[in-house]
């Protein structure tokens, strides 16, 4: 069975305790009152690491350690807070909240299967209940520095699905890309050269997808585990090519943004733990907009809804 999916625009305790020093304990209560300052709330920001638990039997870290912790989180909360500034943010990005221990299991859409057995999953969104969303940038035709500055001074996480045939005229933007950010921005596969798949035969499907995989793995080090096919357009053949050079999960999207808009898939017209985010590297040429528009009119959306970013491949 053929399954075509069209892009919405041609396109989620009784025990005792050690002891503290005293001045652990007001180490403490500085660490608190860090948790408040930048954000004017009360709530600690979500996603800020927590200092190491005491093993049973030992003391409690040390005042210097704690002291050295609070620094470090008002600083990067206050670099964030500036960045916002800058690049004109209506608020800070909200901090995702830790990853879970175990990735959700990940399953096919309703709607959206093909006859075929033991396929890489399609889906638009990842199993979760934490309120985060994914943000994925597709093809790679602009090639904007001010778009890595930007995404590391924020500390926004993103995923980038990537065409030869729009990339390959500068492969060390991607690079560049690749280790601009301490975790990592990871780069994935969307074909040699952006056809519509389920046209094709499935030997060259696989071209196109296997292709890929190779020149990602060449270019940047690493065979990609995702692939999004061409304006979400796929069918039995599409997934099998794929699951053979070594692809585990086929992510589309929820919603699509634009400098001055959103598009939804869903009825709502809104945001759901766990929805992917789908937009382009595009700029005025193309869109109403400069890539940084972009970003900012798709932040002030998740933010105002009360939705972190957070790192798909830490969920996928």
């Amino acid at each position: 069975m053929q399954l075509v999916r069209q892009k919405d625009q041609m396109m989620a305790k009784g025990a005792h305790r050690p002891r503290r020093s005293l001045g652990a304990a007001l180490a403490v209560a500085a660490l608190a009152a860090a948790a408040t300052a930048c954000s004017g709330s009360a709530e600690p920001e979500r996603g800020a690491p927590a200092p190491a638990p005491a093993a049973a039997g030992q003391q409690a870290p040390a005042a210097g350690a704690l002291t050295a912790y609070v620094e470090r989180v008002r600083a990067q909360r206050a670099a964030r807070v500036l960045a916002a500034k800058k690049w004109g943010l209506a608020e800070p990005p909200l901090e995702a909240p830790a990853p879970p221990a175990v990735k959700p299991r990940i399953t096919t859409r309703k709607g959206f299967e093909t006859d075929g057995e033991g396929l890489p999953p399609v889906f638009t969104t990842v199993p979760t209940k934490q309120k985060v969303v994914f943000l994925t940038i597709d093809d790679g035709a602009e090639k904007d520095p001010r778009l890595l500055t930007m995404m590391k001074e924020l500390r926004i996480p993103y995923s980038a699905f990537l065409s030869d045939y729009v990339v390959k005229d500068d492969y060390g933007y991607f690079a560049r890309m690749q280790k601009s950010q301490e975790a990592g921005v990871s780069l994935h596969n969307h074909t040699l050269h952006h056809r519509y798949l389920p046209a094709l035969s499935y030997g060259e499907q696989k071209r196109e997808i296997c292709g890929m995989q190779d020149v990602i793995e060449k270019q940047f080090g690493k065979r990609p585990p995702l692939f999004r096919p061409p304006y979400g357009n796929y069918n039995e053949d599409t997934l099998r090519a794929a699951r053979s050079c070594g692809v585990k999960a086929v992510p589309l999207w929820a919603a699509e943004a634009f400098p001055d808009h959103m598009e939804w898939r869903e009825w709502d017209r809104d945001l759901h733990p766990g929805d992917i985010v789908l937009t382009h590297f595009r700029g005025k040429e193309d869109w109403k907009g400069t890539m940084p528009d972009m970003i900012r009119r798709v932040m002030n959306v998740i933010t105002s809804k009360g939705y972190a970013v957070a790192k798909l491949e830490d969920y996928v």
